[in-house]
């Protein structure tokens, strides 16, 4: 009788142990995906109004989105979503039945997100929803209505008379010719 004790005690610590080191793990991760900053937490279901809601934390890059799940232990995201492919179609509070999953007062906003045809990141469906706090979603729309400048560029391409890609000169985009050089503005 004293042995089974022994191996159900034995058995309840490597239990515990199994237990204590999963919670370090998720903690850790956690810390490490919120030390750059720019992170907020996040419920994501796609498609769009259907299927279960999923939290995480959505990281804020600077074209780009990451979402992590709460429950996964690689730093990689599992959804990306490209700033200029996001566009949000309509917001709502969260229902009293989803707000036992994702918390109170969560705003639900519906995104339509494009994946982009050059990169192989991981883009959920064209509509997905993010369940967010009220500051939350402020930090999300200035984000999303924000780009830095000059981030957009690279996407340009036009052809110059010489046939070689160029940007435009500050001439052609504004309208105006460039006053001569120590020419006064009186």
């Amino acid at each position: 009788m004293g042995g089974a004790v022994t191996d159900a005690v034995w058995i309840f610590a490597v239990v515990l142990v199994l237990i204590v080191l999963a919670a370090a793990v998720l903690a850790s991760r956690r810390y490490l995906l919120e030390r750059s900053g720019g992170t907020v937490e996040c419920g994501l279901r796609s498609p769009a109004g259907s299927g279960s809601w999923r939290l995480g934390v959505l990281s804020y890059q600077p074209d780009s989105l990451s979402w992590h799940g709460a429950l996964g232990v690689l730093l990689r995201p599992e959804y990306v979503f490209h700033r200029r492919a996001l566009s949000v179609v309509a917001r709502r509070p969260a229902e009293p039945a989803e707000s036992v999953t994702l918390g109170a007062d969560r705003i639900v906003v519906e995104v339509a997100a494009k994946p982009a045809p050059d990169d192989s990141a991981p883009v959920p469906g064209e509509h997905v929803e993010l369940a967010m706090s009220e500051q939350a979603l402020t930090g999300f729309l200035a984000w999303l209505e924000a780009s830095p400048p000059g981030s957009h560029l690279g996407e340009l391409s036009l052809v110059s008379g010489s046939g070689r890609d160029s940007l435009p000169s500050a001439t052609s985009v504004l309208g105006e010719t460039p006053s001569p050089r120590g020419s006064s503005l009186n």
